[in-house]
């Protein structure tokens, strides 16, 4: 215990030398002074002790310059404690901070999901995972559909709360290992799908397709909203997270043109030419 103190405070010297040193000198002035106010003042008798013959001193001054030698000593090892501890604080508080304003930078400020930067960074990481060649994955962009008549009809403040309604149910049909992501702050959303094959794949759009079958409540009114989804297979590394995101939207296109809502994989014949 005593040798991880003394590492601490060795520590803290060794990071705040110069006001270690700052202290160290005033320390010293401090013992200086109380001699010399010793011998002015002639405390405890301080001075004839010293100009006799023995040079002794009592032990009432021997008490008095070890405790003034300790409590400098004390403050001392106080305040480099002190600066190191407040130090760390800092060191924290600012990590936290940058970490606070990194994910401000990724998600949507409304929904709390990611937002497309977040996105792409996910999907950047799978086709960057090495380690794990033949996993499958897949990316499914949705787009709602009559969201805007909501937003003209009653205004983006019961918009915004129809679209966080929404994302609640998109969330209880994806799976837990699911990405959900708000792209661009409109009523485009994605979901990046983990470990799927097509069938599986297909399942999960299906399920987000049937949590918009019933209408959303929103203060007492009931909001038709439906969606189409675009799907396309991650099925290796070569490809790029814009190249992926493209293929979804390719194919989010043909779904949209479905008198109802639908769910389209991509195919290459979908690529312009």
């Amino acid at each position: 215990m005593q040798t991880n103190q003394s590492n601490t405070v060795a520590r803290a010297i060794a990071e705040h030398p110069w006001s270690s040193l700052q202290d160290a000198l005033l320390l010293s002035g401090g013992m200086i002074i109380a001699v010399v106010l010793a011998l002015e003042y002639d405390l405890f008798k301080f001075g004839d002790q010293l100009t006799s013959e023995e040079h002794r001193i009592t032990l009432a001054e021997l008490i008095f310059l070890t405790a003034v030698l300790a409590a400098g000593i004390f403050a001392f090892i106080l305040r480099r404690l002190y600066e190191n501890r407040s130090e760390a604080a800092r060191q924290l508080y600012c990590k936290l901070e940058m970490q606070k304003l990194k994910d401000q930078t990724l998600h949507d400020p409304l929904t709390g999901l990611l937002n497309r930067r977040g996105l792409l960074s996910a999907l950047a990481s799978v086709t960057s995972d090495t380690h794990h060649e033949g996993r499958q994955h897949a990316l499914l962009l949705l787009d709602l559909d009559d969201f805007k008549r909501v937003n003209d009809l009653h205004g983006h403040t019961v918009g915004d709360q129809v679209l966080k309604v929404i994302v609640g149910r998109f969330r209880a049909a994806a799976r837990p290992i699911d990405i959900l992501a708000r792209l661009d702050g409109g009523d485009e959303f994605a979901v990046l799908a983990y470990d799927v094959d097509r069938d599986a794949a297909k399942s999960v759009g299906q399920r987000l397709i049937e949590a918009l079958q019933t209408e959303v409540f929103v203060e007492g009114l009931p909001h038709k909203v439906g969606v189409s989804i675009g799907a396309t297979m991650i099925p290796d590394q070569r490809m790029t997270a814009t190249e992926i995101l493209n293929e979804a939207d390719l194919a989010m296109y043909r779904a949209k043109e479905e008198d109802q809502p639908a769910l389209v994989f991509y195919d290459a014949t979908d690529a312009p030419s």
